[in-house]
């Protein structure tokens, strides 16, 4: 497996691994332009590589310093549970030396314990257009 954080997406290969992965349900896979907008912002991405097949990816935004905030952490799910995704994650932290946040997908609530992330209990979500 190889670890790259030098290495861009195209839309259509982070589309593929994200439906690969159970993440594909909760992004917006059917269009193009946002995954190219998604994949353009992100200032940390470090992607898995098993040959020239994209097998998994971390795709962040941080300051360096204080925190990272872990957008999508996917891997396909023929791999998981190989350590792919804990790999993913320690080569953020090797980039970006602070604190990880991230929003659990509901099917992966019960990994991320078990790396050693700790549950935080405030959490808050605004949709777009929804400040009042």
């Amino acid at each position: 497996m190889e670890y790259r954080t030098d290495r861009r997406l195209t839309p259509d290969e982070y589309i593929e691994l994200l439906n690969a992965s159970t993440l594909g349900e909760r992004r917006p896979v059917s269009n193009r332009d946002t995954i190219q907008r998604m994949l353009d912002h992100a200032n940390l991405l470090v992607t898995a590589w098993d040959g020239d097949t994209l097998v998994g990816a971390a795709r962040c935004f941080t300051d360096f310093a204080y925190v990272t905030y872990c957008s999508d952490l996917c891997v396909r799910e023929s791999i998981q549970r190989q350590g792919v995704g804990k790999e993913l994650l320690r080569k953020v932290q090797e980039a970006a030396p602070c604190r990880i946040v991230l929003l659990a997908a509901p099917k992966a609530v019960d990994y991320y314990p078990h790396i050693g992330f700790v549950q935080h209990h405030s959490a808050w979500l605004l949709d777009p257009g929804g400040l009042q």
